[in-house]
């Protein structure tokens, strides 16, 4: 790296050590911390001054202004990376950034363990009614085991919805549980998608056959609102939902409604819109339902691994090397030139 110090930013929502621990190591980088609700002119001149930005990709927790868009890249015109703290990006509209020049990176598929664990326990915990049944005993007696009675998911059929880092992980976990797994991934040609563990189909065949829907697609123009009433109608008598991936996916009235009509027998939800939901929110009266609040991903394993990756990828940029979750792949040679000019003049 040249003598040039190189700035990085960030605001102090928790982080595991590891992040600033590799940038201290790291001669020539010094890293910057503000207050999300602070003082907002000392945050500017912080992320004025900044050539990378490692900016929260909780989108309800990051007030407006520090969400990166054509507002904020104007703002900050040294800026040459953005990184979200997490496997989503949010917080960031990636054109934006493509057209200002602008590398994104994430950390995709760090947490993915983690989650598809997530994706599992919420599984079982539904099926065999287990925080009913937590709940029933600490308030009550006089009722039988076999009226909290539940299903193994040994020998059922999971349904996949996105297979990617997160998704292949949680079908292996699956086959250890003896499951049958199915999965739908347009991105994903169909041996690849035998590759990482599951039967390949289209989503409508997916849905009539899965006992278990589990999803782990991006939030996207693709898939927002891809789960609403139609498509709870065509999954079976008495399936199950699941969702580790984002809120918006899925149309919570039309699941609340298949739930409250019996046509899904539970639901297991990580994620909202907005997070976190409403107290009075009309899932978390219903008993089947088992709910999260976006934690997941949220392990000391997984946080440490999402930190670790993320300063390593900052590193790799403020070097002018390619990072390994670059987002934005058309940008590079832009990025390139912008990175020469600052840095290498």
């Amino acid at each position: 790296m040249s003598n040039c110090r190189k700035r990085v930013v960030r605001f102090d929502f928790w982080i595991d050590p590891a992040f600033d621990e590799r940038l201290a190591g790291e001669g020539g980088i010094e890293l910057g911390v503000a207050a999300p609700l602070g003082d907002e002119q000392a945050a500017w001149k912080l992320l004025e001054g900044a050539q990378v930005y490692h900016v929260s990709p909780a989108k309800n927790e990051l007030p407006p202004q520090w969400q990166v868009g054509e507002a904020l890249l104007a703002r900050c015109p040294q800026l040459l990376c953005v990184s979200s703290g997490g496997a989503g990006h949010d917080t960031v509209d990636v054109e934006a950034c493509t057209r200002a020049g602008v590398a994104v990176v994430n950390q995709i598929g760090c947490n993915a363990a983690s989650v598809a664990e997530m994706a599992i326990g919420l599984m079982i915990a539904t099926s065999r009614r287990i925080v009913e049944s937590d709940r029933k005993l600490r308030r009550e007696r006089g009722f039988s085991r076999e009226s909290l009675m539940g299903h193994d998911i040994t020998g059922k059929t999971l349904g996949i919805v996105g297979i990617g880092h997160i998704g292949t992980r949680t079908a292996a976990l699956a086959h250890a549980f003896g499951m049958r797994v199915l999965a739908c991934d347009p991105f994903v040609a169909p041996d690849e998608i035998r590759a990482r563990g599951a039967e390949p189909v289209d989503l409508d065949a997916l849905l009539h056959e899965a006992d278990i829907v589990s999803l782990h697609c991006p939030r996207d123009r693709t898939t927002l609102g891809l789960f609403d009433a139609a498509r709870f109608a065509a999954m079976k008598q008495g399936a199950i939902f699941v969702s580790t991936a984002r809120g918006d996916i899925h149309d919570e009235q039309a699941l609340c409604e298949a739930l409250r009509a019996g046509h899904l027998s539970g639901a297991g939800l990580d994620v909202w819109e907005p997070e976190p939901p409403a107290l009075d929110h009309p899932l978390l009266a219903l008993p089947n339902v088992v709910a999260t609040f976006h934690t997941a991903g949220v392990s000391h394993e997984g946080r440490h691994k999402v930190a670790a990756m993320g300063a390593d990828q900052i590193v790799d940029v403020l070097r002018g090397r390619r990072p390994p979750r670059l987002v934005n792949h058309e940008v590079w040679d832009r990025f390139m030139g912008r990175y020469r000019i600052a840095f290498e003049r």
